[in-house]
């Protein structure tokens, strides 16, 4: 009844959504704020009756204030715009990725890759972390491979690549081969590669609304490429999935780009409480890996993952840990409001080996 593709699938477990208790969710890396509220006033002048309508296929609008929002010499023709970054991922993974040679990310990463991967037959390779747990540059470099995809900062860790370091990986690898450079995170710390696409033609870029912008419950991703690329990855969208941003989500897109200020403004809050509550982990004896994500891995020596995890749970708040080899003994916490935050602190400093 079913094929042999559907047999080898292993798709990709999202973060626990209970319904039998409230729980304060620091487990899916949502941001604790609400969107703009340039957003919420879209959302209230909008027409319903435009609904009768298809949308803009092509998003112009959304994609032109993107380019706004981005400056550094971005046009809407290097952007595609789609629901949301994954689906944006799946026709990255389609378009540049091949048969011939391996696909190389991290060990730890973004677990979506090896499933997209194994999804449309895509051999891969997982490249271990360095001793650090950051990226480990020269080993992604290594050997034959038909393209390289990491997320920076990355997932789980939090920990973020330099554009220096990317910058040294776009000089060695082959031109005619693209690198992915998946910046979900980005707005909370680090510098994104969009500076780098003037120089380096094979270099595409993955960017989310779900997080620095509030819309996780809106699917909204995009593409940042040269002009060659991104239209290459519209023809693999108009190929097999024709549908655009829907109508709402494009206006609210639009009215999100608009309002830069308002989040900066809640994206360094999270930032000062994510470095606050790290220094309060540190000084109670916890290892916190550093972080510029709005999420935190830590563990606490003597203590299994999976048991911190349960703890915390039981007391009502949700967390994340990946029963895994070399981070199993870890928890992801994202980082909430500080009163979410302080009250995690207290359930995890009353932990003991």
């Amino acid at each position: 009844m079913f094929s042999k593709r559907f047999a080898e699938l292993k798709p990709y477990v999202p973060g626990e959504q209970p319904r039998d208790r409230t729980y304060i969710k620091l487990n899916a890396n949502e941001n604790p704020y609400p969107p703009s509220p340039e957003v919420s006033r879209a959302i209230r002048e909008f027409d319903a009756s435009q609904l009768r309508l298809y949308p803009d296929p092509d998003s112009t609008q959304l994609r032109a204030a993107i380019a706004r929002m981005l400056g550094k010499g971005v046009t809407p023709e290097m952007i595609l715009a789609g629901n949301g970054s994954d689906e944006v991922l799946s026709f990255v993974f389609y378009t540049f990725f091949d048969s011939d040679a391996p696909l190389h990310f991290p060990e730890h990463t973004y677990s979506f890759y090896p499933v997209y991967a194994g999804y449309y037959s895509i051999p891969y390779k997982k490249i271990p972390l360095a001793v650090d747990y950051s990226i480990n540059t020269d080993a992604m470099l290594e050997g034959n491979s038909s393209g390289i995809i990491f997320a920076n900062p990355n997932a789980p860790t939090g920990i973020y690549m330099p554009l220096d370091n990317i910058r040294y990986m776009l000089e060695r690898y082959p031109s005619d081969r693209v690198v992915v450079v998946d910046e979900a995170y980005i707005d909370f710390g680090g510098e994104s590669a969009i500076t780098l696409l003037k120089d380096y033609k094979n270099l595409v870029i993955i960017r989310t609304f779900s997080k620095s912008y509030c819309f996780a419950g809106v699917r909204l991703g995009f593409a940042v490429a040269h002009p060659e690329l991104t239209a290459a990855l519209y023809t693999t969208k108009n190929s097999f999935n024709h549908f655009p941003v829907d109508l709402l989500a494009q206006k609210m897109g639009i009215a999100a780009c608009g309002d830069p200020e308002y989040y900066r403004k809640i994206n360094g809050e999270i930032m000062q409480t994510r470095e606050e509550f790290t220094a309060g982990l540190r000084q109670a004896g916890w290892d916190v890996l550093p972080s510029m994500a709005n999420f935190v891995l830590v563990r606490k020596s003597g203590l299994e993952g999976r048991s911190i995890y349960e703890h915390i749970k039981q007391n009502g708040i949700l967390v994340r840990h990946f029963d895994i080899p070399v981070i199993k003994d870890f928890v992801r916490i994202s980082v909430g409001t500080p009163g979410d935050m302080a009250k995690l602190f207290g359930i995890m400093k009353a932990l003991q080996a």
